[in-house]
């Protein structure tokens, strides 16, 4: 694996797309479907309207060192703004374009930005919202000015007219000195951590740490100038900067960009991406759509479904990895392929990925063989925004459920005495902004950060078992380890359940709360003539609740078989009565459980779990889409689960 010195054409993101004008000037470099019309940028188009937008911006008073707040849905000109902001010495800072006013808030006055770029008037209106008392933001620019004529403009302007503006400026002199004096130490990006156990914490990373990371990820998966990408995750995340900016710079791939998170799986179909990653509940929530569509498929298409997939799943993976398998089942394969997979590979509309990925979460060993079946090429990497992404990789022909793979080219990895995963790379964060005891605190002078996940590495193998987050492995009360993630990601494989908590650490028991996955329960609750009126009715229903209960059973058998982790079987558990939610505070913007909010929040739920009760009345303060606050009231069943006696398991 190349792991060399970066040559000076590529020691700044601007200075990429540079080589790619010279190299691929005539390719596509961006899509983006508008009004049911995908239009087309080259890298020649895309680079004269960054170089617009970048001169737009000088006219407007931005210095070296500015930060740049930057937020919506994926659209090219959001992408073009964060590499305009960097020619120029500015610092583009994405935000969650579904983060409530006062995150948003938080994170313009702890980066001072003093300038915005955003989608439209929804985000216009929550900059405004968010700038009270707010006296660093100086300028907020949108790429969509419907809703906004009426709007003060004093100190507002349309991305448009900061191009125009760009365009008839006389400093293009001076934006060519800015981008030539760009260097591999230079801030790069600076992104918001999810602020899991607390505030945010703002992430810088440097050329070097997204450029090197980006061509040694590139260069291991083997991804070239004519994949294709859907960029449709939040522009915030660090997946969706490598992704779409750092490996599209590094390899001149396209990146594609949706019209709208509803039109997401159609355009998907339409651009059929090469090179694909999605978290878990993307790929879980495929599966779910599939299975009942299946369910109200006829007789004769069901019973030819589960035949080709029985045998999908017995030699798919095999097949994909280039394993032996007999000529007759080769032949069976294709011909499935022709009746089954081909089909439902272009329904979800990856027909043509080459190299798939999912991280964030662990998917269910069902979910990814049951992909990996259809021969697509799904693997698992770990990584998190201090690392620039990739920790861990897996390589073709080492691909598993259980693991996340081995270090990726150019990353270090060690296991401490407590067992918490540690690692060293080129991606390895600058620091945390204006946060120096964070900053030591993760990494210490020889550059080893803490991950915060507990695991092992595989002796045979090397390759990397993340166990749970090294905070929320604990003890029981007799001493038995405490793993709430691994019980909740087997709880989470079946569609029904959509998030699960465990509590138990100090405890004698484990106990749960559950959510339900409205459409796949609801799908169920039709296909059953069960009426409801509500996600609190359906969620309570007694056939819901038997249907929980024997997943949670079957979840407790599975973990009886662990005996490190026989004790964190479920005793008890309870279906909420809403769903968490990150504007109620319960999860984080990407989707990651606030146990500790969670467990406070719902005490009186704890507590009833341990105390015996079979229901308890509960009332939950919850917010609305507009922002405002309400009550919701319910009674919760509390139902006993199965416990196998490992003891008893042992002696037999």
């Amino acid at each position: 694996m190349k792991s060399g010195a970066i040559g000076d054409d590529a020691r700044s993101i601007p200075h990429l797309l540079a080589r790619n004008v010279a190299r691929h000037g005539d390719k596509p470099a961006y899509r983006e479907k508008e009004f049911g019309i995908w239009q087309s940028w080259t890298w020649a188009q895309a680079a004269e309207e960054i170089d617009a937008f970048a001169l737009g911006l000088l006219e407007l008073g931005a210095q070296v060192g500015d930060h740049i707040a930057i937020t919506g849905r994926n659209r090219p000109a959001l992408y073009w703004a964060m590499v305009a902001a960097q020619k120029i010495g500015c610092i583009p800072v994405p935000l969650y374009q579904d983060a409530a006013v006062e995150e948003i808030a938080y994170a313009l006055d702890h980066a001072g930005a003093r300038f915005a770029v955003v989608g439209d008037q929804e985000m216009v209106d929550k900059l405004i919202d968010a700038q009270a008392g707010n006296m660093t933001l100086k300028h907020v620019i949108y790429v969509d000015g419907r809703g906004l004529r009426r709007y003060d403009h004093t100190a507002m302007s349309s991305f448009a007219d900061a191009q125009a503006a760009g365009r008839a400026s006389t400093r293009r002199a001076d934006m060519e000195a800015l981008t030539q004096a760009r260097t591999l130490d230079d801030t790069c990006v600076m992104l918001y951590t999810s602020g899991t156990t607390g505030r945010p914490k703002g992430v810088v990373l440097s050329n070097r740490n997204v450029i090197a990371t980006s061509r040694n990820s590139a260069e291991f998966d083997r991804l070239r100038a004519g994949d294709e990408v859907l960029a449709y995750l939040p522009m915030a995340w660090v997946g969706d900067f490598i992704f779409s900016i750092g490996q599209a710079m590094w390899t001149g791939f396209c990146v594609n960009c949706p019209e709208s998170p509803d039109t997401m799986l159609t355009d998907l179909r339409e651009i059929g991406p090469t090179y694909f990653f999605a978290p878990p509940r993307v790929f879980e929530n495929q599966l779910t759509t599939v299975m009942i569509r299946m369910e109200d498929a006829g007789r004769i298409k069901k019973a030819m479904f589960d035949h080709y997939m029985a045998l999908a799943r017995r030699v798919g993976p095999d097949l994909l990895d280039r394993k032996p398998v007999g000529l007759l089942d080769r032949l069976r394969y294709r011909l499935g392929d022709l009746l089954v997979y081909g089909p439902l590979k272009n329904t979800l509309g990856l027909s043509r990925v080459r190299v798939g990925y999912t991280a964030g979460e662990a998917i269910g060993p069902e979910i990814f063989d049951f992909y990996r079946s259809l021969g697509i090429n799904l693997k698992q990497l770990y990584g998190q925004t201090e690392a620039t992404v990739f920790i861990t990789q897996q390589p073709d022909g080492e691909v598993r459920s259980d693991t996340v793979g081995v270090p990726s080219p150019g990353v270090e990895l060690r296991i401490d005495d407590r067992g918490e995963v540690f690692y060293r790379s080129p991606g390895t964060f600058e620091a945390y902004y204006k946060n120096p005891e964070s900053t030591a605190s993760t990494k210490d002078p020889d550059g080893w950060v803490a991950t915060g996940d507990a695991g092992f590495i595989e002796e045979d193998s090397g390759h990397l078992r993340i166990i749970d987050r090294a905070k929320d492995v604990g003890k029981m009360a007799d001493g038995a380890m405490f793993a709430p993630k691994y019980v909740e990601n087997k709880l989470k494989f079946y569609p029904n359940i959509l998030e699960a908590v465990v509590f138990g650490a100090g405890r004698d028991r484990c106990v749960a709360f559950i959510n339900i996955d409205l459409n796949a329960v609801g799908n169920w609750a039709e296909r059953n003539n069960i009426a409801y009126s509500s996600y609190q009715e359906l969620s309570q229903h007694p056939r819901v609740l038997d249907q929980i209960a024997d997943h949670v059973n079957a979840v407790n058998a599975s973990v009886a078989q662990d005996p490190m982790l026989a004790a964190c079987q479920i005793h008890r558990f309870l279906v909420l009565h809403k769903e968490l939610d990150a504007d109620d505070g319960e999860m984080t913007r990407t989707r990651k459980v606030r146990r500790a909010v969670v467990g406070d929040k719902f005490n009186d739920l704890v507590t009833a779990l341990y105390d015996g009760s079979d229901t308890i009345a509960t009332e939950t303060e919850v917010t609305y889409e507009d922002g405002r606050k309400g009550k919701l009231r319910a009674t919760l069943d509390i139902r006993d689960a199965v416990v196998v006696n490992t003891a008893r398991m042992a002696a037999e």
